[in-house]
């Protein structure tokens, strides 16, 4: 499958474990996860097994900032997108900051 870009918006939110440790997504869903969940399938089939967690790979772009990461499948069919603090502290960003990421898929 060829290259797709998705862009979504977003808020950034914090999902917390038990022991306190916490990370920030945003949830991709609708079309555009839609599209992920396709591209996720389709390279199933092609490779015959799944990656880690059904994780899929993606170049994400917010403001200036690119990085390499993977979505991985939420139990509601969507797709989270973590964005780690380095991505966060570019882009001056804070949970709840409603966030436009653009995404290749891998």
């Amino acid at each position: 499958m060829s290259e797709a870009k998705l862009t979504q918006t977003g808020p950034l939110w914090l999902w917390t474990a038990s022991n306190g440790v916490g990370w920030h997504f945003i949830t991709i869903d609708g079309a555009a996860g839609e599209t992920i969940a396709a591209n996720e399938a389709m390279r199933r089939l092609e490779l015959g097994r799944k990656r880690g967690f059904r994780s899929q790979k993606v170049e994400a772009q917010i403001g200036e900032t690119l990085w390499s990461t993977s979505c991985f499948p939420s139990d509601d069919g969507a797709w989270l997108l973590p964005v780690k603090a380095p991505v966060r502290k570019a882009e001056g960003l804070a949970e709840g900051d409603e966030v436009r990421v653009t995404l290749t898929l891998l």
